[in-house]
């Protein structure tokens, strides 16, 4: 290339000409190899660009935690002031602990990006010379590329030709109604972006039309490039995300509290600084739930491979809690409720009788149709064919969504027709005669009353039916939506789609999921009804789009909460049922795929489309379905409760042990003569509980917690951690009592240590098996992961005293009597922990 154009040169300006000289670009396209040159010269067309040092950097991340630094000072004090093997140790147990945190982010950073893949925008791209879809990434300056409606633009590009193009550009402009485009020069002189009417720019969205364009900017240098950083707003922080904020707040508090009450306690009694600090910089590590974003990480991204698997695509892992949260789904009806297979099952006149003349004039009109063909053109080309050999076509008004009609203009001989198909209340509209019995007669009151019957009379039969209506005009050389009136009405074409099979089985599984339905359509009533009645969901509330501007948002809510049944209603009518729901305090899951369904799918908790869905459409959503069925759906909030309820494992395994062993911990060295615990010894203890729990997010979920929606209750992680945590303390000082008295452990340091060690590592990691069960741990099956996992680590920490490795750090062999005393130890506190859960979910009616 001979220059880099980026978008402060104002390329709108410039003749487009010399812009295709600059950019050495013809309407041919690129060939591949020029593109490969271009790719590297401008990078991808993307906002975001990894670094190259990115594995590094996140390595080093890892080491940015302030306890990790502090334990790394601490460390090197300490083989500097004669110390080196406790020293060596902490170093060995903190490179390990970082290095275990990476090696599990980057597994689930890499599940991640695989994936990101499958749901990758791509554009129409013409490349050595034939047109491609090709990922949006992969686009270079220079490139031509075709937009059609529904398209989000990839980059900033000049238009080469337009056929009646309309460009959504509230992302760029915050405009929200669609600027019409056009492919010639602007007049002399600067204009702005918001001016530019001869280009389009990134992440702004066709809505009506054809057009060809050359890309002039990629990335960051396009005009939302520039300006991400202004524009870039933050999200709403979602009541998961607060509640993990919450909860980390308290933690740091206790932790805080406990680590300055436990050094100061220890300068007190005279005990070595270096050492007293080091217990204390221990005792945080070990209260600290350290693991937790990691474990949130591997949940979420298993339960996005889980979820690829049953053909559900997660575009953000944090949409799948929310996912798992939805109490009620709004959806359209096509395709999901039906087949989504459209058959034109019927062409008739407007007494409802059969008429060839209505087959012939829908099928000139779909035939003839330019751009993206809808499901109702592919059934009616699908049927059998008429003769339109002799018809050539002129012109062409397309449709649009106010219109919601589309217009030809055929020639047949000398006559030309502008035939005109659309929403059946539309065509009468413009309609002034009618055809009856192939004589024209006039579109009086009486007729419009009898084509209204028909109309309805096949809607109530489950019909979607359109308009056909024709006129003789004169020859011309365009024609605008303006020469759409004074029409004859041809009749009815009445397209059918069943519902799907087996969808009354899909519908009563998500009801029993705690999942309600709100159908919203821009479909008339009485299609929607009939739908609605054959699936098996209530359909004696139906709400119209006029009904909802007359109506207030509560009144809304609650009759979307009744079962009510939403028809003919806009993009911005839908949005405002969503935020009601919401606002009742719903998590509301919105289906969509189409141009009009944005709006819903970004307001929604959790948008959701499918992957042959319109471009804006996926990218507004945080889900994509492979197949547009409710049964995948279904899967896939079962798949979001199961990563919450593993999620939660952790949080609550932590509040009832960890934070008890800690405390006890805390609280031993306020009487004992020593540390009851060698700052190694806690971390190695940490580090190995940390180990035990890294296989939770692959564990079983009880079948009872997956039947409701789960939310966080902050609440709840409190009082379980103020009841369940004590016993843990309880029994530590139990164990105290048992080697003060029992084992003469006052003159003993290391045997205590050893002793609490392995009973303390026992029973806040054999715990998991309670907690992780609302009902009977021996009815509920853990995972084999987890049990491999957790009976490990204890076997390791009874195997360690009486090995070479042990006597390191400072373990010594126990006598078998206390080990029994020990196991005993272990098996109460597991039946306590059992018994106090027992009655603590039963006051919370979660049993």
């Amino acid at each position: 290339m001979q220059g880099q154009v980026t978008p402060f040169d104002s390329f709108w300006d410039r003749p487009l000409a010399d812009l295709l000289q600059q950019l050495q670009a013809t309407p041919a396209g690129l060939n591949s190899e020029e593109a490969r040159q271009r790719l590297r010269q401008h990078g991808p067309n993307t906002l975001v660009r990894e670094s190259r040092f990115a594995t590094l950097i996140s390595i080093l991340r890892s080491f940015a935690n302030p306890l990790v630094i502090i334990l790394i000072a601490a460390s090197s004090v300490s083989l500097v002031m004669g110390d080196p093997l406790s020293g060596l140790i902490i170093i060995a147990m903190v490179l390990l602990s970082v290095l275990l945190n990476f090696f599990m982010e980057f597994q689930a950073k890499h599940a991640v990006d695989e994936i990101r893949k499958q749901v990758a925008t791509t554009a129409a791209v013409v490349r050595d010379g034939k047109e491609q879809e090709l990922p949006v990434a992969d686009l270079v300056p220079g490139d031509i590329i075709r937009l059609n409606a529904g398209d989000l633009v990839p980059a900033d590009c000049r238009l080469l030709d337009v056929r009646d193009l309309h460009v959504r550009e509230s992302a760029l402009t915050g405009e929200s109604l669609p600027v019409e485009k056009t492919a010639d020069n602007l007049p002399v002189g600067k204009h702005s972006a918001v001016e530019a009417r001869n280009s389009v720019f990134l992440s702004t969205a066709v809505q009506t039309g054809l057009g060809t364009a050359v890309v002039v900017c990629t990335g960051r240098d396009t005009a939302l490039g520039g300006i991400a950083q202004r524009l870039a707003a933050r999200p709403p922080e979602t009541e998961f995300g607060r509640g993990i904020r919450q909860f980390g707040m308290m933690i740091t508090r206790v932790i805080m509290a406990l680590v300055l009450f436990v050094l100061l306690v220890n300068v007190l009694l005279h005990r070595p600084l270096l050492e007293s600090f080091l217990f204390a910089v221990a005792l945080a590590v070990g209260m600290t739930p350290e693991m937790m974003p990691l474990i949130i990480t591997v949940t979420l991204a298993q339960g996005a491979r889980r979820m690829a698997k049953k053909k559900v695509l997660v575009k953000q892992l944090s949409a799948i809690e929310d996912f798992g949260s939805v109490t009620i789904l709004c959806s359209d009806k096509t395709g999901t409720l039906t087949e989504g297979e459209i058959v034109l099952d019927r062409h008739v006149d407007l007494d409802g009788k059969d008429d060839d003349n209505v087959l012939r004039l829908v099928y000139l009109n779909s035939y003839f149709e330019a751009g993206i063909k809808s499901p109702l053109d592919e059934a009616v080309l699908k049927h059998e064919r008429p003769s339109i050999v002799e018809y050539e076509k002129l012109d062409e008004i397309p449709f649009d969504f106010s219109r919601k009609r589309l217009s030809v203009v055929v020639q047949h001989g000398a006559e030309i027709q502008l035939v005109t198909k659309g929403e059946a209340e539309s065509v009468f509209g413009i309609c002034q005669t009618v055809l009856v019995d192939g004589a024209v007669q006039p579109f009086d009151a009486a007729r419009q009353a009898n084509a209204a019957e028909t109309f309805q009379r096949l809607s109530a039969d489950g019909y979607r039916v359109l308009g056909v209506a024709v006129k003789n005009v004169e020859g011309q050389a365009s024609y605008a939506p303006v020469a759409e009136q004074e029409m004859t009405l041809a009749g009815f074409a009445a397209f059918l789609d069943p519902p799907k099979e087996g969808i009354h089985a899909v519908l009563e599984s998500l009801k029993q999921n705690g999942v309600s339905i709100v159908v919203m359509t821009g479909d008339n009533q009485y299609v929607t009804q009939k739908v609605a009645r054959d699936v098996g969901l209530p359909a004696e509330i139906i709400v119209t789009g006029g009904q909802v501007d007359t109506m207030d948002d509560a009144a809304l809510a609650v009759q979307a909460e009744n079962g009510a049944i939403f028809a003919r209603v806009s993009p911005e009518q839908k949005n405002r049922v969503i935020l009601a729901l919401k606002a009742r305090g719903h998590v509301v899951g919105y289906m969509g795929d189409g141009i009009n369904d944005a709006p819903s799918l970004h307001t929604a908790d959790v948008g959701i489309s499918v992957m042959n869905g319109v471009g804006v459409a996926k990218e507004s959503a945080k889900i994509i379905l492979l197949e547009k069925d409710l049964a995948v759906l279904n899967e896939g909030v079962v798949e979001g409760r199961r990563c919450f309820a593993n999620i939660m494992k952790y949080i609550v395994m932590g509040t009832s042990s960890n934070f008890g062993n800690m405390f006890s911990m805390a609280g031993a060295s306020l009487f004992l003569p020593f540390l009851p615990m060698l700052p190694t010894q806690v971390l190695l203890n940490n580090f190995l509980y940390d180990i035990s729990q890294i296989s939770i997010p692959s564990d079983n979920v009880d079948p009872a917690l997956l039947r409701q929606p789960k939310r966080w209750q902050i609440g709840f992680i409190r009082q379980f951690m103020t009841i369940i945590g004590p016993i843990s303390s309880v029994y530590d000082f139990l164990t105290f009592g048992i080697l003060l008295w029992g084992f003469h452990a006052w003159a003993n340091a290391s045997l205590f240590r050893t002793a609490w060690f392995v009973e303390s590592l026992a029973t806040q990691t054999l715990v998991v098996f309670v907690i992780r069960t609302a009902g009977n741990p021996l009815k509920s099956r853990p995972s084999s992961p987890l049990m491999i996992a957790v009976f490990s680590i204890v076997a390791i920490a009874t195997v360690l005293p009486y090995t070479p490795l042990g006597g390191l750090l400072s373990l010594v062999p126990l006598p078998l009597p206390l080990l029994g005393a020990i196991t005993a130890l272990a098996i109460t506190y597991l039946f306590v922990v059992q018994v106090v859960k027992t009655w603590f979910y039963r006051k919370h009616a979660l049993l």
